[in-house]
């Protein structure tokens, strides 16, 4: 029944990739800064980095390669990066050639999969029969790839499970690192400008913009920046907008030494269900615990701001 769930989810995630990927999301020009509530807020300090377009981006993955190598080889089951590509539709990806050696079927999955030090929403999953192979492309989301500011794929870090039919782990967190033909170009530079709503124990959160007409309805997009030693997961609670309740979809795990750029869901049922034409006011407190052990890292106090 789990992994009927998992599958589930991930063929929901890939619709929603697909929608972004053709260009169904916003444009640009509909977002708005998030600014802090009091009038004179600054302009400079609240200034929003200029976006690529996609053509940009496509243009400067294009040439992209990697040396063939094996990035998984335990329990069985081998996993051999193959080849870097460039699908007009769902962007940037390495082949992968995945063998079960073993006598056991398993799914094999992603933990963490992380760009030029950036945490990137994965979609790779595959079901390997004993004995079998099968070729796959682990994708890497063109709109998080963007959001990120990533221009040169330099850095592709990977952690890798598998489990049986019962959802028993044969292993987890199998590290492996890829350095691309665009290593030495990569810009590493934060892609943190925005509003700093929190910053305590390594821990950083920037706020960057408000879209009002986002796939899903609105979405708040954040930076988040982990240097506490741990690897942390940030969720948010008591969250209103123009002091009505809402009820977000938001969870991003950093890791230890990560940035990641994701947003902060609202869907557009909750907006109409309380008349809301417009984000004048957002308060919310980030819940922030430990990935491992999921025990409380911090909750922060109540945060407030506006999107102009």
């Amino acid at each position: 029944m789990k992994n009927r769930a998992k599958i589930l989810a991930t063929v929901l995630c890939l619709v929603a990739f697909a929608f972004m990927a053709i260009g169904s999301g916003s444009s640009d020009s509909s977002k708005k800064d998030i600014v802090a509530t009091e009038e004179n807020s600054s302009s400079e300090e609240n200034a929003s980095v200029e976006e690529q377009t996609d053509s940009e981006a496509e243009s400067q993955s294009t040439g992209i390669t990697i040396d063939e190598q094996v990035v998984v080889d335990q329990d069985g089951i081998k996993i051999t990066a193959t080849e870097y590509t460039t699908d007009s539709i769902w962007g940037d990806g390495i082949k992968l050639l995945v063998e079960n050696n073993s006598d056991t079927d398993y799914t094999v999955g992603c933990d963490a999969l992380i760009v030029n030090d950036y945490m990137i929403t994965d979609l790779f999953v595959s079901e390997i029969a004993s004995g079998k192979k099968a070729n796959e492309t682990m994708y890497l989301s063109s709109s998080a790839l963007k959001a990120a500011g990533i221009d040169n794929v330099g850095k592709i870090e990977m952690y890798f499970h598998a489990y049986d039919s019962n959802i028993d782990f044969v292993f987890q967190n199998v590290y492996s690192e890829i350095q691309t033909s665009a290593y030495s170009d990569m810009d590493t530079t934060p892609n943190d400008a925005g509003m700093e709503l929190y910053n305590e124990n390594g821990i950083k959160i920037v706020g960057k913009t408000v879209d009002e007409n986002s796939f899903w309805g609105t979405a708040i997009l954040l930076y988040c920046e982990n240097t506490s030693g741990k690897n942390v997961g940030i969720s948010v609670d008591d969250m209103s907008i123009n002091g009505f309740m809402m009820s977000p979809f938001f969870a991003t795990t950093v890791y230890d030494g990560k940035k990641s750029i994701d947003e902060i869901t609202v869907f557009s049922s909750d907006l109409e269900e309380n008349g809301i034409e417009k984000i004048e006011e957002v308060e919310l407190k980030f819940h922030i615990y430990d990935n491992d052990s999921y025990n409380t890292i911090a909750d922060s106090e109540p945060i407030t701001f506006s999107a102009q």
